[in-house]
């Protein structure tokens, strides 16, 4: 029923919805059903209809390509890949015949368009529950917020379209300032905070967005919003060139600390950044105090198992369909490879962090002894009985290979790595940290695969939460949060005594944003923390010119912000120019 719901609510989407802007040609979307949105009827049922025909935009087609979510992914200082997956948005060509920006603007416009169409008629709804209707509305007003959030954090001032071109939005909207983008984003998620059910209603259906969601995102906003206001602070962050070289021998080098001091983001000036972190912290709180619903961390071995996809760590997850070309995005592909009868990788497999990324982690920190591939093997590996090992460190060498760190033989390799094979490593795009977040499928053999999209977690909630307490003065309440993350993961927790202490809100600071980078690793979050805490271009800069996968990451000011579609500059009458240093 619920995919018949799917194929129902699309048609009428793609039947009623025109154009807006360029979002002219951009939200132009063929009819392929003869159904009108007259036929859909008033009802609970009719509800869903609505409702499902927005969801599914983020399943077909946003995600159906491969462009997204991995636009949000690539540009960043510990993301890496082939120099063919990187070359455009990964290596700072944005404006590009791929267009990877131009498919975002596209998709999430056509999202939004999608919600205000589908508000004007379940508004209108007399027949259907009351509870029901206003749970649905607080739904779409999430979904133009989210969308609004992505694409002022990616292209900065916006559009704003209230309401569907065929009730009357002028179709030549101009760009709005950035303090008039968040009061919009705010005003919605808090009206859909007060419209929709928690998670533990009965009627609350488990896949969708929920009041609890809604909360979770204001703090991450106002979060945002402080942090890129904020003057006069500075980051240490752990970076540096990727390599060096003796002789004819290159290694990978360990990141040093680095202290930047951070730029206001443009746009962001007005922001009051106490106020803003007071907000942050307080949403936050509701949602770790349960106002919003009962919210947990899972256990490290239960959260990327599919089992626990619908559990309550995952506040907002886009979910596919295994095996369907219809319903699926690259997510498995990209970071998980298919893989053959034999468990040889035929395709895919591509990105990962690079090694100044793992080398963050405390070496029995769950996130890298669980949460890294150590052991893959390639179909090309056969002709030769090879396979890889990562990473290239002397516990891992010593397991894969029997030789110590002066290249003796001492040992035989251990399991899984005594299984005939000959195992190696290479310097290069081959041998990354490739994560397994998204590897528990349904079938890895084929490249439809289920792997989830977590654009909110729980996590990340309780991070928001430790670093408003820390801008606020609250270093106690900012440490017991970051704890919560670290003991589930098996770090070593922060401490304000001994080794390694954390006295200072610098200190404090910067261990959260680390934090992040390892907690949220590969879900799209670490370029929008550089860009939002005004970092972007040291940190990226810091690595010197190309990462060890020979990825191109220095970056100039113009990288500050996704270029807009050429489309919606031509075509829209109240736009006359780019973003700064795009055509």
């Amino acid at each position: 029923m619920k995919y018949v719901k799917i194929y129902i609510a699309v048609a009428v989407l793609m039947v009623s919805v025109v154009s807006f802007t360029s979002c002219n040609d951009f939200l132009k979307e063929k009819p392929e059903s003869s159904i009108g949105p007259d036929d859909v009827g008033d009802s609970d049922d009719a509800v869903d209809v609505w409702v499902t025909g927005v969801y599914n935009k983020w399943l077909n087609t946003a995600f159906l390509y491969d462009q997204f979510p991995l636009v949000l992914e690539k540009d960043n200082d510990y993301t890496s890949g082939p120099d063919w997956a990187m070359a455009y948005l990964g290596a700072g060509n944005f404006q590009n015949t791929a267009s990877e920006c131009d498919v975002m603007w596209e998709n999430l416009y056509q999202l939004i368009e999608r919600s205000n169409f589908a508000i004007k008629y379940i508004s209108a709804m007399t027949n259907a529950t009351e509870s029901y209707k206003n749970n649905a509305l607080g739904e779409l007003y999430f979904q133009k917020a989210f969308a609004f959030f992505l694409l002022t954090r990616a292209y900065g001032e916006i559009p704003l379209p209230l309401k569907a071109v065929t009730d009357g939005e002028d179709m030549n909207l101009p760009r709005e300032s950035i303090p008039n983008v968040y009061a919009e984003i705010i005003s919605l998620l808090e009206e859909a905070a007060s419209l929709m059910y928690t998670i533990d209603n009965s009627a609350y259906q488990k896949g969708h967005v929920s009041a609890g969601t809604a909360a979770g995102l204001l703090a991450k906003v106002y979060a945002t919003m402080a942090s890129g206001s904020l003057s006069n602070a500075q980051m240490t962050v752990r970076t540096g060139t990727a390599t060096s070289t003796n002789g004819d021998e290159v290694t990978l080098t360990l990141p040093v600390s680095k202290t930047f001091t951070k730029d206001v983001v443009e746009g962001y000036e007005s922001f009051d950044t106490q106020a803003c972190y007071t907000n942050a912290a307080k949403w936050a709180k509701a949602v770790m105090d349960g106002d919003y619903g009962s919210y947990s961390l899972l256990s490290y071995s239960n959260l990327w198992n599919k089992s626990y996809r619908y559990a309550s760590e995952f506040m907002f997850s886009i979910e596919t369909v295994s095996g369907n070309s219809d319903y699926h995005m690259g997510v498995g592909l990209y970071y998980n490879g298919v893989y053959n009868s034999s468990s040889r990788i035929t395709t895919g497999h591509w990105l990962g962090n690079r090694y100044h990324w793992y080398a963050l982690f405390d070496s029995d920190d769950y996130r890298i002894v669980d949460g890294v591939q150590h052991r893959w093997v390639n179909e090309y590996q056969a002709s030769y009985n090879g396979g890889f090992y990562y990473p290239n460190n002397a516990e891992y060498t010593l397991k894969a290979t029997g030789y110590d760190a002066s290249g003796n033989k001492v040992a035989d390799p251990v399991s899984p790595y005594n299984d005939g094979l000959s195992y190696g490593y290479n310097l290069g795009y081959e041998c990354l940290a490739f994560t397994t977040k998204y590897a528990d499928v349904t079938d890895n053999t084929t490249k439809d695969q289920d792997a989830p999209w977590p654009f909110l977690r729980y996590a990340d909630v309780v991070l928001v939460y430790a670093e408003a307490q820390n801008e606020l003065g609250n270093s106690g309440d900012a440490i017991t949060a970051l704890n919560l993350i670290r003991a589930r993961a098996n770090a070593t927790l922060a401490t304000t005594t001994g080794d390694g202490a954390l006295t200072t809100q610098l200190a404090i600071r910067s261990a959260i944003f680390e934090e992040r980078a390892k907690e949220l690793a590969c879900e799209g979050d670490r370029r929008w923390d550089l860009l939002r805490w005004g970092i972007y271009l040291q940190a990226m800069n810091a690595i010197g010119g190309y990462d060890e996968s020979g990825v191109y990451k220095t970056r100039t000011s113009k990288h500050l912000l996704y270029p807009l579609p050429t489309d919606e500059v031509n075509a829209n009458s109240s736009i006359t120019t780019n973003n700064p240093g795009w055509n």
